[in-house]
């Protein structure tokens, strides 16, 4: 009814087992699996969701012919659900052990951020900070990984989604490679460097391979073919190959800057470019009362900065 007040949901009568049965479901979107996982009925299953549904006046599912689909109200429920049950899990279990002294965060990062610049990073926070402990996972996917996460540090275009969003630096990239490929480029302009050099390719998620070297050759009005060479899973990868002596990365010149700097990697033409990337700090909106991701928060915020030098700033505050 129009203007009618709702009771607000209190802690003392949490429908505990309702939302345990919506979160096995939830996470398979089976009724079938999520009775599996729990060694429930189906029918049960099903009952204790309908009665979560009921009390909350909201449908969770979307109940399709041969599959389910969590609905809005349902996509905006699940991770919190799951990561309540989760830091329970955790937390049980720590007493359980008589290991109560820290707070373990999930933090996730790109494996050629983690590598180049995150390493000694974690190492101060861990000195710095010895009660909260990290669970450190990394994948070269672009974006978001697809697991349960407290804080997650992502390379991706600007997107707009429901999490607190930091940008950490924009990528500025260039080519670069080993100092004795970069003397064949003594009296040669940049599309006769690379026309004469093996190129070296990052892979992207659901890009073309030649993805950043195509943008590049077009920004720059290079008549230069860019489907050549090798590809990598990560910028890492790439550059390590070039300073082999393999050929030429386009890579982020502040991420590898300790290598320019020492000689190891050379950037013979002053060319660089903006690809659309960056690196950005990820959670829950609702996390931004945790103790603990908000001083990891403030802390990565102020080493990458003093590290890139460039001021990160929030593009999404919720």
């Amino acid at each position: 009814m129009a203007g009618e007040t709702k009771t607000l949901i209190n802690r003392r009568w949490l429908p505990l087992n309702a939302l345990r049965a919506f979160d096995a479901v939830g996470q398979h979107l089976s009724f079938t699996a999520g009775a599996q996982a729990l060694h429930v009925s189906q029918s049960a299953l099903s009952r204790h969701v309908i009665s979560l549904e009921d009390l909350l006046g909201r449908q969770l599912l979307d109940r399709k012919p041969h599959r389910l689909a969590l609905t809005e109200a349902g996509a905006a429920l699940l991770p919190v659900v799951r990561k309540s049950f989760d830091r329970l899990e955790q937390a049980m279990n720590a007493v359980r052990s008589g290991d109560t002294g820290g707070r373990t965060l999930r933090v996730h990062m790109p494996p050629s951020l983690l590598q180049q610049m995150a390493l000694p990073m974690l190492r101060d926070f861990r000195r710095e900070f010895p009660d909260i402990l990290l669970d450190v996972s990394s994948s070269h996917v672009t974006g978001l990984p697809d697991q349960d996460l407290d804080v997650a540090i992502v390379y991706d275009r600007p997107t707009m989604d429901d999490r607190v969003t930091d940008l950490l630096w924009m990528v500025r990239v260039s080519p670069v490679c080993a100092p004795e490929v970069a003397a064949m480029a003594d009296g040669r302009s940049l599309t006769e460097f690379l026309a004469a050099s093996e190129l070296l390719h990052v892979k992207l998620d659901s890009e073309p391979r030649n993805l950043l070297w195509s943008m590049f050759a077009r920004q720059l009005g290079l008549d230069v073919e860019p489907d050549r060479g090798l590809a990598f899973d990560t910028a890492i990868s790439a550059v390590q190959y070039a300073m082999s002596g393999g050929g030429v990365a386009l890579a982020d010149i502040d991420m590898f800057s300790a290598e320019i700097a020492d000689g190891r990697l050379v950037q013979p033409y002053p060319t660089v470019m903006e690809d659309g990337y960056g690196y950005y700090l990820k959670f829950h909106a609702e996390d931004l009362g945790d103790p603990a991701i908000s001083l990891f928060r403030s802390w990565v915020l102020g080493r990458f900065a003093a590290a890139t030098g460039l001021y990160p700033s929030s593009i999404v505050e919720l």
